[in-house]
Parts: C-alpha cells; sequence; structure tokens
C-alpha cells in the first residue's frame, strides 16, 4: 500500500513537471489592433502576444470576436503563423523574417513582416466560419541588382511577379500571370509562412 502511495506521488510530480515544461508564457503584448472582422457591426480585436521566456521569442496571434453582451470570445488563435523572433535561438541563424505589425482593414486581417531587403504580407478574410488566407503579397531584393514584386490573389487564384533590374538601363522588366488555384484556402489556425513557395 505504502509502494503505491509512493508511485502515485511519484507520478503526480513527473506529470507536473510535464506539464510545466510544456506550458507557453506568452507574457508580452507585441500589438493590439479593433475592427469588424466578421461583419456583424461589432468592433472584434486582434493581438499579438511574445513569450519571452522562450529561447525562440516565439509569437502567438488570438482574435477576439464582440458579442452583444459588451464581453468578448477568443476565434482563433496560432503559433504559427508569424515566424519566432529567433527562429534558431538568440544565438542561431536567421532566416531574415522580422515581424512588423498586424492591421486590420475593410474587415480583413493582415499580418506583416520585414524581410532584410523588403517586406511581405498574408491577408485573411473571416469566411466559411473560419480566417482564410486570401492574399499574398511581397516586395524584396536580391541585393544584386533585380527587385521583385509579387501579387498572388488566393480568392481567384491570379499570381502576378515582377521582376525589375535597377540601375541597368539594358535590361527589360519582366511580368510573368499564373493561373494557380489553391483548395482548400489555407486556414490561419493551420498557416505556416513559406510552407510552399507560393506563400
Amino acid at each position: 500500500m505504502q509502494s503505491t502511495s509512493k508511485f502515485f506521488l511519484l507520478f503526480l510530480s513527473l506529470f507536473s513537471v510535464t506539464l510545466f515544461a510544456q506550458k507557453d508564457n506568452f507574457n508580452k503584448e507585441i500589438t493590439k489592433v479593433k475592427g469588424d472582422l466578421n461583419k456583424d457591426g461589432l468592433i472584434d480585436y486582434a493581438e499579438v502576444l511574445q513569450d519571452t521566456l522562450n529561447e525562440k521569442y516565439p509569437y502567438k496571434i488570438n482574435i477576439y470576436f464582440a458579442e452583444q453582451n459588451g464581453s468578448f470570445k477568443l476565434n482563433t488563435s496560432s503559433t504559427q503563423a508569424i515566424d519566432p523572433q529567433y527562429p534558431e535561438g538568440k544565438n542561431g541563424y536567421s532566416n531574415g523574417n522580422s515581424f512588423y505589425e498586424i492591421k486590420i482593414v475593410k474587415g480583413i486581417l493582415i499580418i506583416s513582416n520585414e524581410l532584410i531587403r523588403g517586406h511581405f504580407e498574408h491577408k485573411f478574410r473571416y469566411q466559411n466560419g473560419n480566417f482564410e488566407l486570401i492574399g499574398f503579397s511581397e516586395v524584396y531584393s536580391d541585393g544584386q541588382g533585380t527587385m521583385g514584386t509579387i501579387d498572388f490573389n488566393l480568392s481567384t487564384g491570379i499570381r502576378l511577379k515582377t521582376i525589375e533590374p535597377y540601375g541597368q538601363d539594358d535590361f527589360p522588366v519582366t511580368h510573368t500571370k499564373k493561373k494557380i488555384v489553391i483548395k482548400p484556402l489555407p486556414k490561419l489556425q493551420d498557416f505556416v509562412p513559406f510552407k510552399t513557395e507560393y506563400y
């Protein structure tokens, strides 16, 4: 009986340690924006938090819908939609991506990031019961005389890409237009940036 009790206590302590190790600590609010995201006439909000106790300094985005009684209800949450500040830890490799801001424009949630030479945005709209990725845009430079822009409307499937040399008058600008149908559209809670070559 005594050995059973000791085993039970040991199990509880190990279980508690495991739970503590898995606990996240998104203890710092980075930004918070307001707007009507589900077209019900009420002002919702989205926030980005950061876990400053984790060596990678990951981000979490939470989206809350306003309710008629004045309270807010969590609708969507993701720790993958924004790359950590230090993907390989503070002393590790940096991929050059840096979170910049979120904003709400005409009911669209936009996550903006900076590159070493450029920036990119992912646009999500609440539809079909989820926040679905409807747009991706990017402006970048290779640092060797070429600038590129990408505008991908996932709703229509139209992807436009422009390559423009700068400082080189004898090189032409190239425009590419492709039809790329993505079905189903990526959902914010499952979304990871640049998991595919298209977005």
